[in-house]
């Protein structure tokens, strides 16, 4: 029990540190590309190699960067002790919405988290297996906690609700810890957009949320 709790309680101060270190990026480090929190590799439906891309980063003096592939954690598994903040990007429904959520920092030991990953390759690439998850919201958030990692709503502009408003309310009131506010809307989601970039940062200040952002690339060059 004593180990468990101390082991919680670095958790806990790793996600802080996480969400101090996120908190600290501003609109002009995103604007600038400076930082890039949504990257995608060949562990899922991106076309560059975890490898190249960390490379990529570097050269390009970015201060912050995560690689987010769909529903695995495999590329930074498989490639350790890289520069790039531990991230992934989940597949998951809630009340009829299909909606992607970033996770950062997390542990990539967590047991909690395990069952939240892909088996397969197609559940990390295949659109037509992906939408078909069957991950719980509050589960999935309360696992990223319990791995010492944050929550953050991905592209929030392209929910299909009602009420981007009272959606994001009810994902904060399971522990949502922020959500993607800088994010090229034009280039990638022109068809499918739903509500305002500037609404987005309006709700995100209203309920105290971390913004973060990123190009969510998918191509061989970032």
């Amino acid at each position: 029990m004593l180990y468990h709790n101390f082991i919680t309680n670095i958790f806990r101060k790793t996600m802080e540190n996480y969400k101090e270190l996120i908190k600290g990026i501003t609109r002009e480090d995103f604007e600038k590309g400076l930082v890039n929190l949504h990257i995608h590799s060949r562990y899922s439906d991106g076309k560059a190699t975890f490898k190249d891309l960390v490379e990529q980063a570097k050269a390009k003096g970015l201060k912050y960067f995560a690689i987010t592939d769909h529903n695995t954690i495999q590329g930074h598994i498989e490639n350790p002790n890289t520069d790039a903040i531990s991230g992934v990007e989940f597949d998951v429904w809630h009340k009829y919405i299909f909606l992607h959520l970033l996770a950062y920092g997390i542990d990539l030991n967590n047991e909690k988290m395990k069952k939240f990953y892909s088996k397969d390759k197609r559940g990390t690439e295949a659109d037509i297996v992906r939408i078909f998850s069957q991950r719980n919201l509050k589960e999935l958030i309360e696992a990223i906690h319990d791995a010492g990692g944050i929550a953050v709503l991905a592209h929030p502009c392209c929910c299909w609700a009602l009420s981007i408003d009272k959606f994001v309310k009810d994902l904060v009131k399971m522990g949502l810890d922020g959500i993607e506010v800088f994010y090229p809307y034009p280039r990638w989601r022109k068809y499918i957009k739903f509500s305002s970039p500037d609404s987005i940062e309006k709700i995100a200040d209203k309920y105290h949320l971390i913004k973060t952002g990123g190009t969510d690339c998918h191509e061989e060059k970032l």
